[in-house]
């Protein structure tokens, strides 16, 4: 069963978040609230999330000084963040938003097909890679069992080998579905360069693999680094 993913929903406005909510309900993903930059720290502290929309103007913590922090955290540095703000100061404020790490900046009002539209990207390359990663972990199991003499003399874990490829080709394939959509929208860069990372990692796994089947050596092949 696969877990949905957490989407993380900062504001000190709690109307806001309702609405929000109400436009993000439609992926049938978890929602999480966090009413100020400190709660949403907390927040990240013990959770994994896809995505993490996050109000500029709060009182206390805003939301650059928030995205801050978050992306001097080596666990949570990596998270996608977009950056919702009703106020406008022009060119010099928008690019304070990228400067601090967003990868998007959208001024209220927005156009809610658009933000769902956008964070529904980020939660499909969010779930491409915990199959990844799932994936590797598998990989990981076989090659240990292998070093440590699991599998008799002369004997090829074929069904493993075989499940391991027919996930991966599943995941390659929505990759790449992903990777097509995204250029037929003229996506966002940064949403862009995240689905050519994870192709990458894709195919180092895949030769990985390959290098398993019967007839390639007996050198155990080097896995993706899972970043």
């Amino acid at each position: 069963m696969v877990q949905k993913a957490k989407i993380l929903l900062v504001d000190d406005r709690p109307e806001n978040l309702l609405a929000l909510e109400a436009i993000l309900s439609a992926l049938d993903q978890t929602l999480v609230r966090a009413s100020s930059g400190e709660e949403a720290l907390k927040a990240l502290l013990t959770d994994d999330f896809a995505v993490i929309l996050l109000d500029v103007q709060m009182p206390g913590m805003d939301g650059f000084e928030t995205a801050a922090h978050i992306k001097r955290r080596e666990r949570t540095r990596d998270i996608p963040i977009i950056f919702l703000t009703a106020i406008n100061h022009g060119p010099h404020h928008t690019f304070r938003g990228y400067a601090a790490g967003a990868v998007d900046y959208i001024s209220k009002p927005f156009d809610p097909w658009v933000l769902r539209a956008k964070v529904s990207v980020f939660v499909e390359l969010y779930m491409k890679n915990c199959q990844l990663r799932e994936q590797a972990a598998l990989l990981r199991l076989q090659l240990e069992g292998g070093g440590k003499g699991a599998v008799g003399p002369g004997k090829e874990p074929a069904g493993l080998l075989a499940e391991l490829s027919a996930r991966l080709a599943a995941v390659e394939e929505q990759a790449e579905a992903l990777s097509k959509q995204l250029d037929d929208e003229s996506a966002d860069a940064a949403a862009v360069a995240t689905a050519a990372h994870l192709e990458r990692k894709l195919t180092g796994l895949r030769r990985a693999l390959d290098a398993l089947e019967p007839g390639t050596g007996s050198d155990a092949p080097s896995l993706p680094t899972q970043n």
